[in-house]
């Protein structure tokens, strides 16, 4: 088979970071917790723990020398709690993320209705309705699609986007709210690397025969790359790790396409490869 990785794929500027910040903690002395998963990666994570790095699933849990907070970011009331611990805190919030948090406060203080186009139990997504929140004026409302928008919006309203969101989505929540004469503040915060992985992933679909996607099947930008993906090529397949590939999926197949999701490493998209190439 003729094997063709996307022009860009695997792990962003933003997960790297929080990796290089949590292997840095991992080396100094003292425990390390991070506060829920660092990244939705269950081998990275995994990774971690080996290395002494474990998962304190919320502030009460914190019971190290030093947490550090996730990719995803928290709520302001989750941060307060963490400060008042008396940890050493390290910070390891994706940047796009917390340009996402600071929209959608402002636009809040503002008095505008936020709109957060993105998944409701999405830890991003929560902790960027909690920050609309905190400004104290204004609804808050969490949509993850056009029709979840409700019969009554009032104006002026504002839109953000979870960082990891398909354009599409974004164009078709506008689109609706145009139609009813609303004109929203807009603030675009799906972050670049999403945006180029996806098209990557869709312009090299269409080329190959079938598709395979890497990362956490709990990763919704991966998820959102496989749907891409599984809408623009014959196969499409999502696996975290080589072993969920079977050969038989792959007869007849000339050529396969490789994309993986913003929190896969490149050791683990060599691994694939490798598994491919011996077929």
């Amino acid at each position: 088979m003729n094997i063709v990785k996307a022009d860009c794929a695997g792990a962003c500027y933003g997960v790297q970071r929080a990796l290089n910040l949590a292997m840095e903690a991992s080396e100094s002395a003292g425990s390390v917790q991070t506060l829920g998963p660092l990244i939705h990666n269950p081998q990275v994570v995994a990774r971690l723990q080996r290395r002494g790095v474990t998962v304190a699933d919320g502030p009460d849990d914190v019971t190290a020398d030093s947490v550090i907070i996730r990719s995803h970011g928290v709520t302001p009331q989750v941060k307060a709690q963490v400060d008042g611990k008396g940890c050493s805190v390290v910070d390891a919030t994706c940047p796009h993320v917390l340009r996402a948090q600071n929209a959608a406060h402002e636009l809040a203080r503002a008095g505008r209705t936020v709109i957060v186009v993105g998944e409701r139990s999405h830890p991003e997504v929560e902790g960027l309705r909690a920050w609309a929140e905190a400004a104290g004026r204004g609804r808050v409302l969490v949509v993850a699609s056009a029709d979840d928008l409700p019969e009554r919006i009032d104006e002026p309203v504002g839109v953000v986007v979870q960082t990891t969101q398909r354009r599409a989505v974004l164009n078709e929540v506008l689109a609706a709210l145009r139609n009813r004469g609303i004109d929203p503040e807009v603030q675009d915060t799906i972050c670049n690397a999403t945006r180029d992985r996806q098209q990557a992933a869709e312009d090299l679909a269409r080329t190959v025969d079938a598709m395979v996607v890497i990362g956490g099947h709990n990763s919704s930008n991966t998820t959102r790359l496989y749907e891409i993906c599984a809408a623009a090529a014959p196969k499409a397949f999502h696996i975290e790790t080589p072993d969920e590939l079977k050969r038989e999926d792959f007869k007849g197949v000339s050529s396969v396409g490789i994309t993986a999701g913003a929190s896969t490493p490149e050791d683990m998209i060599d691994s694939v490869i490798a598994q491919l190439e011996r077929w």
